[in-house]
């Protein structure tokens, strides 16, 4: 246990190394914020399936194929469906418009100021999504070093949100990097055959197990619907994957390295159903299926390469927490922190002065938004009814209005705040009434968000024509000098658009 314990010591130190090395880096709002827009294929699809592949991917993913067998996959499954989705119909379109948030994608397509109702929603989404990665941190580091609850929060905690806070993204990629090669090599190429070959092969299993295990509907078609609904669509339109495809050194970057990291994803989750199905065999009747990732390892695998798998486990947990972490900062130094600076009269910073500014105030942001995650982890025992919360408001209230502006010329800036006003509200209430954890509440936010958002499109006078044709310029990568084109972009909507007075 030494040894392992070892391991995962160098492993943690390592992800604070790379972070002082992505401070260096960070030299500007593009650096701090999107690593320069300077990845390559490799490098892209790497941080893309970080990101997505964390804690609930790894630990939950192995939990339900203890429990379903191979259906237990269609969970990865869903999200790399998502990721492939993203990059085949949307990435090459969303990387040429150089912007930094969701929301400033809503501005420059519709015109005027759409951004607050959109950025508070991405905001609430970022932030929630980083309390239940560092909640995770308890299990894994009471489980290694057998340390108090608290004690383990914040110790994991802490090492995110410092080299999240240090280097930006640039940190966040390259531990990325690192995580994405831990988690191929430690849970792909080694826990995955030596749990199939101790469970007896895949002739063994199938002796020893109900054959339901095997059967990939076992996990049940609602499930895998709703899974499909809210992970999938979800990916497609989330800050923390968004600003991942902001990254990409160009739009052919982009869609080739995404489609790589969603292939990733499918092997990803077909791997931790094994995984799960082999533990079944030899620990049957656990209490917590999510116990089987960590006995598998004690059990299949000698000291040194245990250390390796667990760090494998530790590292999903932490490329999401980083990403959402990071992702919560730039949508609130982007889109929010102008408006409240708006209210006071402040002035922007000379030209000169505006990146090291820019980049300090970034920082700042993570540090305390960092902090703050940590504190509302050790406050809760579970937060899985939050994150529902969270994700479905951001499908059932963004989404129509996100992939509606991307496809519809028609569709117009009150038509997407009144859909993005319908569909969370209708979320909330179909919550309030069915529970919070049930699945009606994201099938009425969308039927209601599109029924809103084209109705009152077509109602409403179409978005004027100087701001469609900036946006379909921005769309073929024109007209992007520098990282300051979004804030002039932003000046020319506002004085084009015709739409009806701003409603805040």
């Amino acid at each position: 246990m030494l040894i392992d314990t070892a391991v995962i010591a160098a492993y943690l130190l390592g992800m604070v190394g790379l972070g002082w090395w992505g401070m260096r880096r960070a030299k500007s709002k593009s650096d701090y914020l999107v690593a320069g827009r300077r990845l390559g294929p490799l490098m892209y699809a790497g941080t893309m399936a970080a990101v997505v592949l964390g804690g609930a991917s790894t630990v939950g993913g192995i939990g339900l194929g203890y429990t379903y067998g191979i259906s237990g996959a269609w969970l990865v499954v869903a999200i790399g469906v998502g990721i492939l989705a993203l990059h085949l119909f949307f990435a090459e379109r969303i990387s040429r418009l150089r912007v930094f948030t969701v929301s400033e994608m809503l501005d420059l397509r519709y015109g005027g100021d759409s951004r607050i109702v959109s950025a508070l929603v991405m905001w609430g989404y970022t932030f929630v999504l980083t309390v239940p990665s560092t909640l995770a941190f308890s299990t894994i580091f009471s489980g290694l070093f057998e340390l108090p609850r608290v004690v383990a929060i914040i110790l994991g905690g802490s090492i995110v949100v410092l080299y999240s806070t240090m280097g930006g993204m640039w940190s966040v990629t390259m531990t990325d990097m690192a995580q994405f090669a831990i988690k191929t090599i430690g849970l792909l190429f080694i826990l995955t055959p030596v749990a199939v070959w101790s469970a007896g092969g895949f002739s063994g299993m199938r002796e020893s197990l109900d054959p339901s295990y095997f059967d990939p509907t076992a996990i049940g078609g609602q499930t895998v619907l709703t899974y499909f609904v809210i992970y999938s669509l979800g990916l497609l339109i989330g800050q923390d994957i968004w600003q991942r495809v902001f990254t990409g050194r160009d739009d052919k970057v982009a869609k080739v390295g995404g489609i790589g990291a969603g292939v990733y994803c499918l092997i990803y989750g077909v791997c931790g159903a094994l995984i799960g199905t082999a533990a079944a065999v030899m620990f049957p009747n656990l209490a917590d299926p999510d116990h089987s990732f960590t006995l598998m390892v004690e059990a299949t695998l000698p000291t040194g390469v245990a250390g390796l798998v667990l760090a494998a486990a530790l590292s999903a947990v932490m490329s999401t927490a980083s990403g959402a972490l990071i992702a919560c900062s730039t949508v609130t130094s982007t889109d929010l922190w102008p408006r409240v600076r708006a209210l006071f009269g402040a002035k922007r910073s000379a030209e000169g002065d505006q990146d090291g500014d820019e980049v300090a105030a970034g920082r700042v942001f993570t540090l305390l938004l960092g902090v703050a995650s940590i504190c509302v982890a050790l406050a809760v025992d579970n937060v899985v009814a939050a994150l529902t919360l969270a994700y479905n408001i951001l499908v059932g209230g963004l989404l129509v209005a996100i992939l509606g502006g991307l496809v519809w010329r028609r569709g117009t800036r009150v038509g997407a705040l009144a859909s993005m006003l319908a569909g969370s509200v209708a979320v909330i209430v179909t919550m309030a009434i069915t529970g919070l954890l049930a699945n009606e509440p994201i099938y009425v936010g969308l039927g209601t968000a599109l029924v809103v958002y084209v109705a009152v499109s077509l109602l409403t006078p179409p978005t004027d024509p100087a701001v469609l044709e900036l946006w379909q310029r921005r769309l073929r990568g024109q007209d992007i000098g520098s990282e300051t084109a979004t804030e002039t972009d932003e000046d020319a909507t506002s004085v084009a658009s015709t739409d009806p007075p701003r409603d805040r």
